[in-house]
């Protein structure tokens, strides 16, 4: 007597494997994703860091000036930045003035972490950039030089936005004690970088990111990639680490620099939703007392650490 499968139990059978592959094959697709932009993204870093450090000074490129009655009439700051310096030590294959962003691979729209979608037609200056930024008293720096953003594409098929301020100065970050530190003034370039161009998501966190160089003459060059926290964490110096580790295995409380330049490209992060814009780092000053990011007015100052309890936000490089 011959032995065999009905047509029925086959057809169940497909079924059901059809099923458990259209269950699991986004998340599988999906963390085959993460690795990828997460190597990219480390890669990006490095590339980018070591050409920042062969530049002599990320001051002193292009030009930006107003007429009698306010309007600009020269701006070629971050394209000259990118022309005149970075090309010389990054291999560049694209350049792209303000007013053709879109033509070196860069997306019409990005999806921030939280907050609406960021169309580039609208962030095309810095001042626009970086309008959720803060604003103190001395922003000066970022505001009378509105400059224009320019793009580039790298050899390897990244497309980077650049925001260029003209003029920063070295952080006098490690050596005050208990005073406040408006820290506009320390930003020397800032890159929103998107891994492959206009294809998908366009989300930052996944393929879209932020690297930022503080300080003129040896930079510091920081990459953190936060972590979408929730509005809920909170705690002092000695809960942050733990409280990092049960989110993701790798994160870590940000440093006072990377916790700056959060504060740059807060336009993906909406920080000041939580805590008044309170934010704990892990940089230390020679008292033992932690740096935190005012977020308010955008400044930094040191405070105890192991008593006072203030927002975290986790990032992972």
């Amino acid at each position: 007597m011959k032995k065999a499968f009905t047509m029925a139990e086959i057809l169940l059978s497909l079924t059901i494997i059809g099923v458990v592959a259209a269950i699991t094959l986004p998340s599988l697709t999906g963390n085959i994703n993460e690795r990828t932009w997460n190597t990219q993204r480390k890669a990006l870093y490095a590339r980018m860091s070591q050409a920042l450090s062969l530049m002599p000074s990320l001051n002193g490129y292009g030009k930006f000036s107003k007429d009698e009655n306010g309007s600009v009439v020269e701006d070629t700051a971050a394209e000259t930045f990118v022309t005149d310096g970075l090309s010389k030590v990054l291999k560049i294959n694209n350049i792209c003035d303000a007013e053709h962003l879109s033509d070196c691979g860069l997306p019409d729209k990005f999806t921030p972490m939280r907050g609406d979608v960021i169309n580039l037609s609208d962030i095309i200056t810095l001042t626009s950039f970086n309008s959720k930024f803060g604003n103190p008293p001395n922003y000066e720096s970022l505001k009378t030089y509105n400059t224009k953003a320019a793009a580039f594409e790298t050899a390897n098929g990244e497309s980077i936005l650049v925001y260029y301020p003209l003029n920063c100065v070295n952080s006098s970050i490690e050596i005050q004690h208990y005073a406040y530190q408006y820290i506009g003034k320390y930003m020397c370039a800032n890159f929103v970088y998107d891994l492959n161009g206009k294809k998908g998501p366009n989300t930052f966190g996944k393929d879209i990111g932020f690297i930022t160089a503080l300080h003129p003459i040896d930079p510091i060059v920081v990459a953190p990639m936060p972590l979408n926290a929730p509005t809920s964490i909170e705690g002092n110096l000695n809960e942050a680490g733990n409280l990092c580790k049960e989110m993701d295995s790798e994160a870590r409380l940000p440093n006072s620099y990377e916790l700056m330049a959060m504060a740059y490209n807060n336009i993906f992060l909406n920080m000041q939703d939580s805590y008044n814009g309170y934010y704990l780092s892990s940089t230390l000053n020679s008292d033992n007392n932690a740096w935190l990011l005012a977020f308010n007015n955008s400044l930094t100052r040191i405070y105890n650490p192991r008593t006072n309890r203030k927002g975290i936000w986790c990032v992972k490089r």
